[in-house]
């Protein structure tokens, strides 16, 4: 019993350094589980240690009180089973432990493995992410700026249409400019699978790009593929009815999945809590053409969102005649329901407001962190020392931000120094 108490003890620990992000990862016995599952008791009291921004493998030594070879042993051993993300450059590897979502939850299962018990590990996942709902609540519901966003399906886009979308908002941009690229298993497909739930959409179809895609490429949990490659897997994501669900940045997107309705976390999400816009939308609306509309429901049955229902057409002529109708609020501006009408009778149509897309992804994290009350977490970050320049940049970045959230972030963080920085530039 008391071995009990000292392991539980460990990964509560590590629970704690978890729920410094944003997004946090409510801690639970599910959780002890997943964790128990994907660290032993000694990585998961190193890992509790780790800053929340990324690092050197000097500063965890520092934290870990351990010589530089032992250091760089345990980095390497953590980043070779996807719970590190480690990137190369000029020499020195830099290290970042992601989130759990969208992180090394997933990363686990973007693979077949058989150094962990995938099934008990999909079974985890399950309890903690589908039947306990706090998780996903912290995750999908928190604050306004959101962990992901939709990419309009672009071959339902008119020529119209394609004027007005950015070259950020497409996933074929995402594809062509990203430094690496990789495939993997979907996760949410995978785990779905060892419950006998899952659907039959392709599984080795979720992209991962740039840093994510270069560090699980090189430990083979992702598949390398050139631009061809990754457009036509975006293409066949298209045939078969996916939703393009990816980082909520306009730089440096890490990840981009092909979603069903049934089996992913993000659309899940956005049926469950739909009123509390869980996921980003693409600046469009569906537009039904009610004249032409047949009724046939396939844009209903398709909708990966539920957001469009078919009721009666109230033609006097025909009683039990059909037509779709949209629920806006709820939409995320896929498109899906665009590409199945065989009538033609949907169009896209510019939402009235457009949808802010944060730049990149400190930025993104300040934004989540001031809206969640964590902004403290990322600059009193006790794990590391804070740069002259590290420390300018996230206070740019709160300078950029519109007054509203410049007084969260003063609030939170009770600096002087902010409050000046903030009262010069606004008077």
């Amino acid at each position: 019993m008391a071995h009990h108490h000292v392991i539980k003890s460990g990964y509560s620990k590590l629970a704690d350094r978890l729920n410094k992000y944003p997004q946090g990862a409510p801690p639970s016995e599910t959780l002890f589980k997943i964790l128990s599952t994907l660290f032993s008791e000694k990585e998961a009291r190193l890992v509790s240690l780790l800053p929340i921004k990324p690092f050197t493998a000097m500063t965890a030594s520092k934290a870990w009180k351990l010589d530089l070879n032992s250091t760089k042993k345990n980095l390497d051993t953590l980043s070779s089973r996807a719970i590190l993300v480690d990137v190369d450059r000029n020499g020195e590897s830099t290290y970042t432990l992601p989130p759990p979502m969208a992180g090394f939850f997933e990363f686990s299962m973007m693979r077949l493995r058989t150094d962990v018990d995938q099934k008990v590990l999909g079974e985890l996942f399950y309890q903690y992410l589908n039947v306990e709902e706090d998780f996903v609540k912290a995750l999908f519901t928190h604050g306004e700026t959101q962990l992901g966003r939709t990419f309009v399906n672009e071959s339902a886009l008119s020529k119209e249409n394609a004027l007005y979308v950015l070259d950020y908002e497409r996933a074929t941009e995402v594809i062509q400019t990203a430094s690496h690229r990789g495939v993997g298993m979907c996760y949410c497909r995978h785990k779905m699978e060892h419950l006998g739930k899952n659907c039959n959409a392709p599984m080795d179809i979720c992209m991962t790009f740039n840093n994510s895609a270069e560090s699980l490429t090189k430990y083979g949990y992702a598949r390398a593929v050139d631009v061809v490659e990754g457009l036509d897997l975006l293409q066949q994501a298209y045939e078969n009815n996916l939703v393009q669900f990816g980082e909520n940045t306009r730089e440096k997107v890490n990840f981009i999945c092909n979603c069903c309705g049934c089996c992913c976390e993000a659309m899940i999400a956005s049926r469950k809590y739909a009123i509390l816009n869980p996921v980003h939308t693409t600046n469009f609306l569906p537009s039904v053409t009610e004249e032409t509309c047949t009724g046939c429901g396939k844009c209903a049955e398709i909708c990966p969102v539920e957001a469009m229902t078919m009721v009666s057409a109230n033609d006097p002529h025909k009683p039990k005649r059909k037509k779709a109708r949209l629920s806006p609020d709820i939409c995320l501006g896929c498109a899906v329901c665009v590409r199945v009408c065989t009538p033609k009778s949907i169009r896209l149509t510019s939402r009235e407001k457009r949808v802010i897309t944060p730049l990149n992804g400190a930025h993104k994290a300040v934004l989540m962190a001031i809206e969640r009350g964590k902004l403290q977490n990322l600059i009193f970050d006790n794990q590391v020392l804070w740069s002259h320049r590290a420390l300018a940049g996230l206070l740019g970045a709160i300078l950029q931000m519109p007054p509203v959230k410049q007084i969260m972030a003063s609030k939170q963080i009770k600096s002087r120094y902010l409050e000046t920085l903030i009262q010069r530039k606004n008077f």
